[in-house]
């Protein structure tokens, strides 16, 4: 059966698993729907049938049991207990066996963004990409606190849980974009921590496996503009001067900032290199301490490219 696109009951069925859910909680509200509307006209039917007509009072004959109605209402619930057991125990062990084939990739949530990690070395930040098709392990963890990983395309949720791995399998079926969210609330930047799920054509997702190692022909100032974003960098830190989370970009190179501690520190690419692997070791002063590390997520190309685009950013 073809996948059914977006409509105002449910998202757009994108993965191999979201029509047999979307199967199953539409049936299971047809049948509460249906069951309800029985029942209330039948309790309608005998609040008419046994009405008072009059003043003198009439009562029933007195009836101790009914074979024909315990049957009926033992029976039907449980052929429809056994039902949705059984289709739901299909669904399940269809998200939690891993096939063979599968391609896995590791999904990491931090406070507040999402890091995948890539079979090849390659990682990204808010941005899972994947080929259409493939059979997808997501081998999820958190480096701080309990986070959950939800794509509604996909029709899966799984929770992040420090010191621990959880997996979920999908297979993505339709090109296109996809929302990710974090359903956990996680802390004070919990409704930001969103990401994208841009699901590629083999050809196409081999192509951006290739320009994100290496930014492919872009300038090293065009490449850290795109890691700026694709990185979540952008979440915390603005290029138009205004204050965020963490300080502007725009202008800084070769400044000197204040730091928590009392201390000036000049603004060089040994700073700025520092911040981006040890982000502690130096706070600028009216701060937090909140920027998680990206030691192993960037590579020496992207740290390069991204402190070309802070020293354009005049």
């Amino acid at each position: 059966m073809n996948p059914k696109p977006a409509s105002s009951w449910v998202p757009p069925e994108a993965s191999s698993i979201a029509h047999q859910t979307d199967g199953l909680i539409i049936f299971i509200a047809n049948a509460s729907a249906i069951l309800f509307v029985a029942v209330s006209l039948v309790s309608l039917y005998y609040l008419w049938k046994y009405r008072r007509r009059g003043e003198k009072p009439t009562f029933t004959s007195s009836i101790a049991h009914n074979n024909r109605l315990e049957l009926i209402w033992t029976i039907i619930p449980t052929i429809l207990v056994f039902v949705v057991f059984f289709w739901g125990f299909t669904s399940y062990m269809d998200m939690r066996v891993i096939p063979a084939n599968s391609m896995e990739i590791k999904i990491t949530g931090k406070k507040w963004f999402w890091a995948f990690d890539y079979p090849n070395g390659n990682n990204s930040v808010n941005e899972l990409v994947v080929p259409v098709g493939k059979p997808i392990k997501a081998l999820i963890s958190s480096t701080d606190v309990i986070h959950s990983f939800y794509v509604p395309a996909f029709r899966i949720k799984m929770d992040a849980v420090p010191n621990r791995y959880t997996t979920v399998s999908f297979t993505p079926t339709e090109v296109g974009t996809y929302d990710i969210f974090c359903a956990e609330y996680c802390g004070t930047s919990h409704s930001g921590m969103i990401g994208k799920v841009h699901v590629k054509t083999e050809a196409e997702y081999k192509k951006w496996l290739e320009e994100a190692e290496s930014g492919g022909k872009m300038s090293p100032v065009e490449f850290g503009a795109k890691l700026y974003v694709s990185k979540a960098c952008a979440t915390c830190h603005s290029i138009d001067g205004s204050a965020n989370t963490g300080p502007t970009w725009k202008g800084i190179f070769g400044t000197k900032h204040k730091m928590a501690d009392g201390s000036e520190v000049l603004v060089d690419e040994n700073y700025i290199r520092q911040s981006i692997l040890e982000p502690n070791a130096k706070v600028v002063a009216g701060y937090q301490p909140v920027m998680p590390t990206y030691q192993g997520l960037l590579k020496e190309k992207q740290i390069e490219a991204l402190i070309e685009y802070i020293k354009s950013l005049k």
